[in-house]
């Protein structure tokens, strides 16, 4: 790509420092501008269409351009444009979306609380746990357990509970009190000739011998993406999520679903706890809460959790916590909105109904000579690469990433995997659409090799 001085690509390059990339290597070729957006497109500054093949960042489940949406942020602004939760006060769309939430939450909820981000939502829930265990009377509980590859953000105590390599290394994480027990992928860490069976069982003796050696009475909280997203798209083996239950309520820890990723409708159902029959203490949502129109996460959490924390507050005077845009009007508001139109045009439905052609779709690109096996649920998916071994971990999937993008599709490359989670808006033709510029690429990647 050639940058022109003075551009937006060379004044990004001057300015913006962005996240997730190697800064160096951004500083020698800039990154692509993406200026407008329609449905599963949008167009970069040259007027080039993509298919937004991650929604964005996991999230933009309604498209782009929803006018309700925008509408619901202007005659917010117009109305009240901010105003906080602090002390003793709310604003109305704050109460509108908390009470919608939980009538729809997968397990009986007792309270939402609003943050900005998953990253966010998830280390004030781990801040939390260790306020209600002080609460209970119990200070030595305070272990908090993650699993390898993981994700649940990038602030301190969240992305110590990350169970991702390049998010901790020179960040001096993880905390000392975050542990991490197997990655439940039975594609990349089942034994040669073991079972799914098989493997479910040693996941879980893993889980539990980790709990019986750092000691039960210490550990508080157990935390889990029901599909592992940045990890790779990673599913739960069969009866996996079933037994961890039964090893967390033997225990006693509590259970933390996030749902940043798989919450309304992305495994077709509005939860994927629905999906895995999980009943977590904790249910943690962002990304499709607001299509990420805005920025917008929410902690709901059981009345088992909520009591001692509320005990406490009285006990204390304070529940001494609290961020300045924590359920901000314009973005409750607009998350309000989101939500009605997911239940109103079914786009839970959607993502269940198109489940077959996009999976189907999947294996059919797994039959490519580079591709080495495919795997998903409901509207996320992913491709397993055959690594490029001489070339170096991801080499693959990274070039094949940049060629899906050169033929007008985004997708992500994670490690030797390429992942698909589209606007849950997509048609089964635009499925068929986004494949065959998938297929291009991995002809157009053949050809060189």
């Amino acid at each position: 790509m050639s940058i022109t001085p003075n551009s937006v690509e060379a004044r990004d390059i001057a300015y913006h420092m962005h996240p997730a990339v190697n800064l160096r290597k951004f500083e020698e070729k800039g990154g692509l501008v993406i200026e407008s957006g329609d449905g599963v497109y949008v167009y970069d500054n040259t007027g080039k269409r993509y298919i937004e093949g991650l929604a964005g960042l996991w999230s933009v489940a309604v498209g782009f351009g929803e006018k309700r949406l925008v509408e619901a942020a202007a005659a917010q602004l117009q109305k009240l444009p901010y105003y906080h939760s602090f002390n003793y006060k709310t604003n109305g769309p704050s109460v509108d979306l908390a009470e919608l939430l939980i009538s729809i939450a997968p397990v009986p909820m007792s309270k939402v609380h609003f943050t900005s981000s998953g990253s966010e939502a998830n280390d004030l829930v781990a801040k939390m746990v260790w306020y209600r265990s002080n609460a209970l009377g119990k200070p030595e509980k305070k272990k908090i357990i993650g699993r390898i590859k993981g994700y649940h953000g990038v602030t301190i105590a969240a992305g110590s509970i990350t169970g991702i390599p390049a998010n901790h290394t020179s960040f001096d994480l993880p905390l000392d009190r975050m542990v991490h027990t197997s990655c439940p992928s039975f594609p990349h860490f089942g034994e040669d000739g073991e079972s799914e069976e098989a493997f479910t069982a040693r996941m879980l003796k893993d889980l539990e011998d980790l709990i019986v050696k750092e000691g039960p009475e210490t550990i508080a909280a157990f935390w889990g993406e029901p599909v592992m997203g940045a990890g790779g798209v990673l599913t739960p083996p069969k009866g996996y999520w079933e037994g961890v239950q039964v090893i967390l309520k033997k225990y006693d820890i509590l259970l933390v679903a996030d749902e940043v990723i798989c919450g309304f409708g992305r495994t077709g159902k509005m939860f994927a706890c629905e999906t895995y029959d999980i009943k977590p203490d904790v249910l943690v949502i962002s990304k499709q809460l607001s299509s990420s129109y805005m920025p917008l996460s929410a902690i709901m959490m059981n009345d088992n959790f909520y009591q001692p924390i509320a005990d406490e507050s009285d006990k204390i005077g304070v529940f001494a916590h609290g961020f300045t845009a924590s359920g901000h009007p314009v973005a409750t508001a607009v998350g309000l909105e989101n939500v009605k139109i997911i239940i109103e045009r079914d786009l839970v439905g959607n993502a269940a109904r198109l489940e077959k052609t996009f999976l189907d779709g999947l294996a059919k690109l797994a039959e490519h000579p580079l591709v080495d096996s495919s795997r998903g649920i409901g509207l996320i998916g992913a491709l397993e690469l055959t690594p490029w071994e001489q070339e170096g971990a991801g080499a693959a999937a990274l070039a094949v990433a940049e060629a899906i993008q050169e033929e007008g599709c985004i997708i992500r490359n994670i490690g030797e995997a390429i992942c698909f989670c589209p606007p849950l808006i997509i048609t089964a033709e635009q499925i068929e659409e986004m494949f065959a510029i998938v297929l291009r690429a991995l002809n157009k990647v053949a050809e060189t090799r």
